[in-house]
């Protein structure tokens, strides 16, 4: 007896949630946190193929096609113990900066230029990571890197205003006063340690 009361309770709930779903079903019932609701604009059929973003000037897009990019997997000297003996979870990501047809003219200029230390003979811009013991996590990591940089070489500072100008003006003038200033005081504290020459 004892064990047929849990299993009526449980079909009785099943068959009130069923009914449940029925009736919400049929009335057309739409939470308040459904994806229609919170991406009213987007696509939900996961099977289209979306296109990806276009890369134009200096305005790196994030994107990065995997098929672009090299990647290959060897054993990490990073922490594991046994594990980094075992398997291949340092990650080494090589991107031929010349033929990535995804990115700009001028951005593949001022990568390489600001990362020439990089870039191999064969014009391979090389990012690595060992950092975690996972080889999907390590890749990731790498991906991220990867960004980072091309990130970095797309950066392009603002011109200083005519407030920062004048400060910086202002502070050059004071350091050449202050460096003036110092070399005067040092002058006449040589001049003191002399001996005084007596006419004859």
């Amino acid at each position: 007896m004892t064990c047929s009361a849990p299993r009526l309770l449980l079909q009785h709930l099943t068959r009130n949630v069923q009914g449940l779903n029925a009736t919400l079903s049929v009335a057309g019932y739409k939470s308040a946190v459904s994806l229609d609701k919170i991406y009213p604009a987007s696509d939900l059929d996961v099977t289209k193929l979306q296109t990806p973003p276009k890369t134009d000037g200096l305005n790196f897009s994030g994107y990065v096609p995997m098929n672009k990019v090299q990647v290959t997997y060897s054993r990490s000297n990073g922490p594991g113990g046994q594990n980094v003996n075992k398997i291949n979870t340092k990650v080494d990501l090589r991107l031929q900066v010349t033929t990535a047809d995804w990115l700009s003219p001028e951005l593949k200029e001022r990568i390489a230029k600001k990362y020439k230390s990089s870039i191999t003979a064969d014009g391979f811009l090389v990012v690595r990571s060992d950092k975690t013991r996972s080889q999907q996590l390590n890749l990731a990591d790498a991906m991220d890197k990867l960004r980072h940089m091309i990130h970095t070489a797309a950066y392009v500072p603002p011109p200083p205003s005519a407030e920062d100008e004048e400060r910086a003006r202002r502070r050059h003038e004071a350091s050449v006063r202050e460096r003036l200033r110092q070399k005067k005081a040092h002058s006449l504290l040589k001049q003191g340690r002399q001996i005084p020459q007596w006419d004859e």
